[in-house]
């Protein structure tokens, strides 16, 4: 009995012990992230990685042009710890939401630091105001990275090290890939380099690769193609030859198939321009996006259909 006892007396202090042990520490919440639509989205998680969680308001294969927020959205920017927007007047929608939230944390405008292109005014359009597809160009994502870094230090302080050591990494696949699309456009002469897309999404890209861009439409996809503008395109293609002509993945495609019907040029496929696709559509990632326009464009642009 004594040693049955004694056992009993021995298991209660183990079972003491452990009670009385710390608890082990839990891992913290990660951070709640709203990115206004799905490159921005993309960027936030390769900076981020599993220290936040990223939803996007306009999510694969949608116009961000285009999107009317609905109820399921600002219930998503009013739990955000973290709001991430282009800038440069893309999300026109974006204040109304942010004040009909009531929205009071950090943001982020991912093209601070960036110089606009403004909107030219050929093909009788005017876009006197800034065009906001920068992140056309890569250079221009490496400072979406480092501002949305900022973004992420100044929101989780605790986290900075890791925001700055995925910022780091993420600079360095875009460097690769800026380099990538300079070599591969190095075979072909700047004068044989001219493209037509839906709209006026690509000057960034342009002025970046010396890429000449035209299109019907202006730099948002709610921007009406003049009768003109249209004329004067057909004429520019059938004058300069000019072999590459696209629809894009956000884009209503009758104008680029009216073009086409005209002047006898077939569509050479489609570019990702306002989205990215889910996974499987070609361009989950920012990178795969980059890397399937220009091996399109080069391909079309070099007649090598």
């Amino acid at each position: 009995m004594f040693v049955l006892f004694r056992r009993r007396v021995a298991l209660a202090g183990a079972l003491a012990s452990v009670l009385a042990a710390p608890a082990p520490a839990r891992a913290a919440e990660p951070l709640r992230v709203v990115a206004t639509f799905s490159i921005l989205g993309d960027l936030v998680r390769q900076v981020g990685g599993e220290r936040v969680a990223v939803q996007t308001l306009v999510g694969p294969g949608a116009d961000a042009h285009v999107f009317q927020p609905a109820p399921t959205h600002a219930r998503q920017v009013g739990q955000a710890q973290l709001v991430v927007s282009n800038g440069l007047g893309y999300e026109g929608w974006m204040p109304r939401l942010l004040q009909s939230t009531g929205y009071k944390g950090p943001q982020v405008v991912a093209t601070q630091g960036i110089k606009p292109i403004k909107g030219d005014k050929d093909h009788g359009h005017d876009h006197g105001h800034a065009d906001p597809h920068a992140w056309q160009s890569v250079p221009n994502a490496i400072l979406y990275v480092k501002n949305i870094a900022d973004g992420l230090c100044a929101a989780d302080a605790a986290g900075c090290a890791a925001y700055r050591a995925g910022a780091a990494r993420t600079t360095d696949e875009l460097k690769k890939l800026d380099a990538d699309i300079r070599t591969a456009w190095a075979p072909i002469a700047p004068a044989e380099r001219k493209v037509i897309t839906s709209h006026a999404a690509y000057a960034y890209y342009g002025q970046a690769y010396d890429v000449r861009f035209l299109s019907p439409q202006g730099v948002s996809t709610e921007s009406e193609a003049s009768a003109k503008g249209v004329a004067q395109l057909v004429r520019q293609i059938r004058r300069d030859g000019i072999r590459a002509l696209f629809i894009e993945n956000v884009s209503d495609p009758r104008l680029i198939e009216q073009i086409a019907r005209e002047t006898g040029l077939k569509p050479a496929g489609r570019l990702f321009s306002d989205s990215l696709t889910p996974p499987g559509g070609g361009a989950p990632t920012y990178v795969d996006m980059m890397r399937a326009n220009t091996q399109a464009l080069v391909r079309a642009v070099a007649g090598r259909l």
